[in-house]
């Protein structure tokens, strides 16, 4: 493991994109922020370097990662784009996006990467301070989130710091991201298929496709399968605490992640209470959800329960996140 590092911290700005450019080149780590959380960054050619954020975040080696470029040309490189693929790449790109497409012949993205799969997965983020950093290095960075493997995504540098400090490079300090979830991966087989709701909803996606996307099969989600794409496996995003869903009641030594207006049973006498939004909408608490869950997380209590949140628009997204931080680990 890549440990004892002195991880620098800048201001997002032209000397930060063109050390994180350098450091990249050299094979080091960057933290960046994109729309959706901070990725943790690798030159996507070098193997090596790519060995090191799976050691530095704890990751399984068979969890593929994704590959960041800056534009469509640059995606055009390392992946081939039917018609399906290529339109749904101009309607959302930038944006949070991934799109699994079969590798090119020469797709210089590292094996261990795509995790020897013949598919690769691409995304152009939609954030100034990333595609900055993506056209001072000039190539592929394969970016997972910038957090330990299974703990809470980052949405703040500081979050990065708390989980990284020691073990990369640099991070790149730009502030709060927007989004709030990772992307949403469409895998551009046969048949579009949804491997992993996200930032960017399902109507959305086949609103522009003209037809509905796939479902991948259930053994695709097991932890013990190889995935189809990033942030498939099952115990995932998951904090400390044990994750109660749809909670009807909090309990004394429980915390409350809540969700709306209404008020639940004891919740009076919760632990603590933090509130995804208020007026019940998902996109404020899609925003909050990771940065929430880390601060009741570090409150220690029995149990983080979850208020039932709609399975509609980013609801899909979220409620994915949180199944998967509740499977016993």
């Amino acid at each position: 493991m890549k440990t004892g590092l002195e991880t620098s911290i800048l201001p997002a700005g032209r000397a930060a994109a063109e050390a994180a450019a350098r450091t990249l080149a050299a094979g080091g780590l960057v933290a960046f922020p994109t729309e959706t959380v901070y990725g943790l960054g690798a030159d996507a050619a070098n193997a090596t370097a790519v060995a090191h954020i799976y050691s530095a975040k704890g990751r399984p080696a068979f969890n593929p990662l994704i590959a960041h470029v800056p534009d469509l040309a640059a995606a055009r490189r390392i992946g081939r784009f039917d018609a399906r693929a290529l339109k749904l790449a101009e309607a959302f790109w930038p944006g949070p996006l991934t799109l699994v497409v079969p590798k090119t012949a020469d797709c210089p993205v590292a094996d261990l990467a795509t995790a020897g799969l013949d598919t690769v997965a691409i995304r152009i983020p939609a954030h100034p301070v990333a595609e900055a950093i993506l056209r001072a290095f000039g190539g592929a960075v394969v970016a997972p989130s910038a957090n330990i493997s299974g703990h809470v995504s980052p949405t703040l540098a500081a979050h990065v710091e708390t989980d990284l400090a020691g073990r990369i490079d640099l991070i790149v300090d730009g502030g709060p991201v927007a989004v709030g979830v990772e992307s949403t991966i469409v895998g551009c087989f046969n048949a579009p298929m949804l491997l992993r709701p996200g930032g960017l909803s399902r109507e959305r996606i086949e609103a522009v496709l003209g037809m509905p996307l796939a479902r991948p099969p259930v053994e695709a989600e097991s932890d013990d399968s190889q995935p189809l794409a990033p942030g498939m496996l099952a115990s995932h995003y998951a904090p400390r605490a044990t994750v109660r869903l749809r909670a009807q009641d909090v309990a004394p030594d429980e915390a409350l992640l809540a969700f709306g207006p209404d008020r639940l049973p004891g919740q009076e006498a919760a632990a603590v209470v933090m509130n995804l939004s208020p007026a019940a909408d998902l996109d404020e608490a899609a925003a909050n959800l990771f940065g929430y869950l880390r601060s009741l997380d570090a409150k220690a209590p029995k149990a983080i329960a979850v208020m039932t949140i709609p399975e509609e628009g980013l609801g899909e997204a979220i409620n994915d996140r949180l199944r998967r931080a509740a499977v016993a680990r």
